[in-house]
């Protein structure tokens, strides 16, 4: 039976796909563009012919869905009986993908609230499956709009990564953390502030990056209930066992899930981000 209140998101939300099925969720992939040619976004863009490409050439751009895009999803939602739509995205300081959305609302068959997250990845991720519960229990609009931008507004990520480069390149890293420079003699612990990334700590090694990054989310955990979602591109192994770990360090976590990250996530911090999303229930 279909939500009379619509979900939609965007495909940075890293949401693996037997998730957004259950939840009805519909996701709207943004694009990915290397060795001159592209792709939509999602967990398999990067295999076959897009990985072979990424291997001959390494650069890769990304681009928000257009606005007919989101217009066709949508149109989707109300054919299937949804009264209202909810669509809820990857923070607008990092991406056009909230001015699509918003652009294709004005048209759309039903009336559609669109919510930036202000943040990315599984922190997208979380705030849409909260949207989600609303919408399947029977919540209106407003209700669904709110339980999204409450969960976003309370949650926490961070990440560590093995080079700067992508981000600074790329405009995503907050100015004021511009002063670390390309070349890392420092690895740094970054972390998501007001929807921009922006560098929290500096570690001496990579070993220690990671072992501050699961001190600050069990610090910011602390004893209440909290959802738990780790992230990963490349090596899941580095993602299961820092799940492992966090299972002993937040031994009260409700939920508790573990993703790759997309392409688009990739194609701004690089092989081998590694992150946290800790988000109070």
């Amino acid at each position: 039976m279909t939500a009379a209140v619509a979900v939609v998101t965007d495909s940075t939300a890293c949401l693996p796909a037997d998730l957004s099925g259950r939840h009805g969720i519909r996701v709207v992939p943004l694009r990915v563009v290397t060795g001159g040619l592209a792709f939509d976004d999602g967990p398999s863009a990067l295999s076959g012919t897009l990985e072979a490409e990424h291997r001959r050439d390494p650069r890769v751009s990304t681009a928000s869905p257009a606005p007919g895009v989101f217009a066709a999803a949508y149109a989707a939602a109300a054919a299937a009986g949804a009264h209202a739509i909810v669509s809820v995205h990857l923070s607008a300081c990092l991406s056009g993908t909230v001015n699509s959305a918003t652009l294709a609302a004005a048209g759309a068959p039903v009336p559609v609230r669109v919510v930036d997250s202000r943040s990315l990845g599984m922190g997208l991720g979380l705030a849409v499956l909260a949207a989600a519960e609303v919408a399947g229990a029977g919540g209106t609009p407003q209700d669904v709009a709110a339980a999204a931008a409450a969960t976003s507004a309370r949650l926490r990520s961070f990440f560590v990564l093995d080079s700067l480069d992508r981000l600074s390149a790329g405009g995503r890293l907050d100015p004021g953390s511009a002063g670390l420079g390309s070349g890392l003699t420092v690895r740094p612990l970054l972390h998501l502030r007001e929807g921009r990334v922006s560098v929290l700590e500096k570690l001496r090694t990579p070993s220690a990056a990671v072992r501050r990054l699961e001190e600050v989310a069990a610090e910011f955990a602390g004893d209440a209930p909290v959802d738990v979602a780790v992230q990963y591109l490349g090596q899941p192994e580095r993602g299961t066992a820092l799940a492992s770990r966090l299972e002993l360090l937040i031994p009260g976590a409700r939920r508790r899930y573990l993703a790759e990250a997309d392409p688009v996530i990739l194609a701004h911090t690089g092989p081998g981000m590694l992150g946290v999303v800790v988000a109070p229930c």
